[in-house]
């Protein structure tokens, strides 16, 4: 039976990314209860090996954003010649300061723990990645959490080394670098489009098949890199500043840095007429305030918006003919619309966050649970797609699963750092 398209689409380009993630970076030298402790964890630079009588390697991933930290389980199944991400466990979302770290993630680990055979313990990498939330923090923050961090991998049973623990840059964090479930090495696979709107920052990758767009583009969003015996390019940028909660303290008039006595006062045209309230990010808590009744909220934020983006993004018009998945942020916003179910995905066009814009920025809040923020992220989300290049009807299709796989840079860099530790 022909493979399904769905379950190949986001097959080659995610395997790309995932190389394409880690290649210039550095690498380096049931309940617990109920099992019996393994030895001490392996160190140094030894080859990763498959446990004695099993066909399945098992990742470790944690994911360091800005509004939370996430462990992923990967089970890869490794035959002759295909791999195939058999299981995913996504957990918990936990906050990423340092003082609760710790507990939060000794948590995660014995999930971790329960999920995976004992006798796969030791031979287990367990990883963890910040991204640009971290990258935001004050440098004394970000060593004190990175430190925790290494030394609560070292105490667990699992494979912990050097490079275990890092920060990546904007051209390590490129989009939703993930793996469909499936055949690795399928010649079937095509590829689309990814878009992801973080915390901090936001992505655009896809593989451009007009010459054109490798040209005129800024060199640094333009890689090739040999992978499989073949050579492949992408266009790829991470927007470091540009992620939902970076663009509302921009919007908010505020900057991403410690703020000075007296200024934690923000005042904006995007929040809702002589409204007030209160809003943490990195660490500070920022009293908001709407402005005084008079120009229309929708407009006046638009314009505010668009001052903040000014320059900041590069269009690209291939961009408007490939099929892209949105994911984080963008998946979100179109839940609390209603326009996607939470479980189940959709599409929506640019369109469609512009036109939910006009309508939240007009009107009171549906319910109290309503962020009184929604009029500014949709506002802001559908500028963005604007500066992008994307026409206003333009559209994404959003899903959290391929398959039953969570869709995420994680799978992608778990793999690559697997083959990695195999070939090393």
């Amino acid at each position: 039976m022909k493979r399904p398209k769905l379950a190949v689409v986001l097959l080659l380009l995610g395997v790309l990314l995932a190389y394409l993630m880690f290649m210039k970076r550095h690498y380096g030298a049931s309940e617990p209860d109920a099992y019996r402790a393994p030895p001490p964890p392996q160190r140094g630079p030894a080859k990763l090996a498959v446990a004695p009588g099993r066909n399945s390697q098992f990742g470790i991933m944690f994911d360091a954003g800005s509004t939370g930290t996430r462990i992923h389980v990967f089970e890869f199944q490794m035959e002759t010649s295909t791999t195939t991400v058999a299981a995913v466990i996504i957990c918990l979302s936990l906050t990423v300061r340092p003082l609760q770290c710790a507990a939060g993630l000794t948590e995660l680990l014995k999930v971790a723990e329960s999920s995976i055979p004992p006798s796969s313990w030791t031979l287990t990498p367990v990883v963890l990645k910040a991204t640009a939330g971290l990258r935001l923090l004050d440098g004394a923050k970000a060593k004190h959490l990175l430190d925790t961090v290494r030394a609560l991998f070292t105490d667990s049973p699992f494979l912990s080394r050097d490079d275990s623990v890092s920060v990546m840059d904007g051209t390590d964090e490129v989009t939703c670098s993930s793996l469909s479930p499936g055949d690795l090495h399928s010649p079937d696979a095509s590829t689309v489009g990814m878009l992801d709107l973080g915390g901090g920052s936001t992505q655009i990758t896809f593989s451009p098949q007009d010459e054109k767009t490798i040209q005129t583009s800024p060199i640094d969003h333009i890689r090739s890199f040999r992978m499989f015996n073949s050579t492949h390019t992408v266009y790829t940028h991470s927007y470091l500043g540009l992620g939902l909660m970076s663009a509302r303290l921009s919007v908010l008039g505020g900057i991403e840095a410690p703020p000075l006595e007296g200024s934690t006062e923000l005042v904006s045209p995007c929040l809702a007429p002589e409204s007030s309230g209160s809003w943490e990010h990195a660490d500070v808590v920022y009293r908001v305030t709407g402005q005084k009744a008079g120009e229309p909220v929708y407009e006046a934020c638009r314009t505010k918006v668009e001052k903040v983006l000014y320059r900041k993004v590069v269009p690209v018009s291939e961009a408007a003919d490939v099929d892209f998945y949105a994911f984080s942020y963008y998946y979100d916003r179109a839940v609390d619309l209603g326009l996607i179910g939470e479980e189940t995905g959709g599409t929506v066009r640019v369109v469609d966050y512009m036109e939910a814009a006009k309508r939240v920025c007009s009107s009171r809040p549906v319910s109290p649970l309503q962020s009184p923020f929604l009029c500014l992220d949709l506002v802001y989300i559908s500028v963005l797609l604007h500066e992008l290049g994307f026409p206003p009807n333009k559209q994404f299709k959003l899903a959290r699963t391929i398959n039953q796989v969570e869709t995420s840079w994680a799978l992608g860099a778990t793999f690559h750092y697997i083959e990695f530790l195999k070939s090393h």
